[in-house]
């Protein structure tokens, strides 16, 4: 009875990477989702943030994340001490160049590209979660800065980490648990 009751009274479980602790389970849309995996983004041997997704239930495969309409999230806890919004405009254009799709998605991206916040600092998190029906919300500080309906942007988004061009194979590798 009183290992049930320490049990009980234990924080949540969590992963870490690069000092970055993110939280096993998280709720998108109103829906359970589990930490799949974390990865670090590195540039220039420099640390930009940890990456941290959400998915319903893990799984190795990019393809079944991707293909699926279900709740997710990504989660970008940054780690070098201050980007500029024209730093992010040149790393997410840079991203979405490598996507299939980007003409047909253009006004989606320019309506996310818009509210890219002034600068991100160490320790700072941008989040996008996508809820089926809804569509994809980027967050920065806890606070919803845009949704974007329709689950092809979503494809478009989670391929940045996910698809056949990430930031680097060591980032999409971490995310899907490896």
């Amino acid at each position: 009875m009183l290992l049930s009751l320490l049990l009980a009274l234990s924080p949540a479980h969590a992963a870490s990477l690069a000092g970055v602790t993110l939280a096993d389970t998280a709720t998108v849309g109103g829906q359970p989702v589990v930490l799949n995996g974390m990865g670090l983004r590195e540039k220039y041997f420099l640390d930009i943030y940890v990456g941290g997704l959400y998915v319903p239930a893990k799984t190795a495969s990019a393809a079944a994340i991707l293909a699926a309409d279900s709740p997710r999230r990504m989660v970008m806890h940054f780690l070098y001490r201050k980007l500029s919004r024209q730093q992010m405009l040149d790393s997410f254009l840079e991203d979405f160049g490598k996507q299939p799709g980007v003409a047909a998605q253009q006004a989606n991206i320019d309506k996310l590209l818009a509210v890219v916040p002034a600068e991100v600092l160490s320790g700072q998190e941008i989040v996008f979660d996508y809820a089926p029906g809804v569509g994809t919300t980027m967050s920065h500080k806890g606070k919803a800065l845009v949704t974007v309906p329709g689950a092809d942007f979503m494809k478009m988004i989670f391929g940045i980490w996910l698809g056949p061009t990430p930031p680097t194979a060591a980032l999409k590798e971490g995310l899907l648990g490896g």
